[in-house]
């Protein structure tokens, strides 16, 4: 590994190390009574705030005006669509309960992407697909325990982060990516804007500062991503986001005494080794590209 991609697996793991605290703010939040939809707003609007400079510095005081726009309103639908559902999975859920559901995207990226990128899969990429389900039919065991609203709302974020994934990579490479991250936080904002007042409450003080900490948290996590794949490639890093699930545990643990049971940690695992033989395969794919 050459010191550019040994630098940047540190910053994806410092990402992944941080973006848990982005779930943890959300999920006290919701205990406190906050509407999920209002905290989907408080994520678009801070987050926009906070990378404006961001896209300023990177391609100047155009780069604020969303090129086409279409593209960039509908990855914004998708991703205030995965948000909602994830933080309203997290009142039902542990965080890292959530979290190993929510894993399911990038089988469902494979699974769609012949549709969406008219990208090949292969058979044994079709295979791992399917084991991939299997690990998350482990996780949530239907008929073997209550249902559990929460197990479907993560799975309504795993699917909506999915296809903004695959949005996303149809735009990918056209401008920089902080520019793009901008451009789809500014959008989230202006739709949820237009939405938050059916349930606004006027926040305290302290759920004011919670507000400012998840655009802070999401702002520095997506940040070192973009870093981290400036210094390596997208094959090496992917598997990586993986790690986010060892933070999940530990905070989910030490802030409210949640902690997963042992099928959800075999569940994970062959999520984990699906997601991983994935990623080879389209690293080996792109090398005889």
């Amino acid at each position: 590994m050459t010191d550019s991609s040994l630098k940047g697996v540190m910053l994806m793991l410092g990402a992944m190390a941080v973006l848990p605290f982005l779930d943890v703010t959300a999920k006290a939040l919701g205990e406190m009574g906050v509407p999920v939809l209002q905290i989907v707003w408080a994520r678009m609007v801070m987050g926009a705030a906070m990378t404006a400079p961001l896209a300023v510095k990177a391609a100047g005081p155009g780069g604020l005006w969303p090129a086409r726009a279409s593209m960039h309103a509908l990855r914004a639908v998708l991703l205030i669509m995965a948000t909602f559902f994830f933080f309203a999975a997290l009142r039902f859920l542990p965080i890292a309960d959530a979290l190993a559901v929510f894993f399911v995207q990038p089988l469902i990226v494979t699974a769609l992407s012949p549709l969406i990128l008219r990208e090949r899969v292969g058979p044994r990429r079709w295979i791992a697909v399917g084991l991939g389900f299997i690990g998350t039919l482990i996780i949530i065991r239907p008929g073997l325990q209550a249902f559990n609203p929460g197990t479907l709302l993560a799975l309504g974020a795993g699917c909506s982060l999915a296809l903004y994934f695959l949005m996303t990579r149809r735009i990918a490479g056209r401008d920089p990516a902080m520019v793009t991250t901008f451009r789809t936080s500014l959008l989230g904002a202006v739709f949820t804007s237009a939405m938050v007042w059916t349930v606004w409450q006027w926040p305290t003080p302290g759920e004011w500062l919670l507000f400012l900490a998840l655009g802070l948290i999401s702002t520095l996590g997506h940040g070192l991503i973009v870093k981290a794949y400036d210094h390596a490639e997208a094959s090496l890093l992917a598997p990586l986001a993986y790690s986010e699930m060892i933070m999940a545990v530990i905070l989910g643990w030490w802030f409210f005494g949640d902690f997963p049971d042992l099928w959800t940690f075999v569940g994970v695992g062959v999520l984990i080794g699906c997601a991983l033989y994935i990623s080879s395969r389209e690293r080996k794919a792109a090398r005889r590209g």
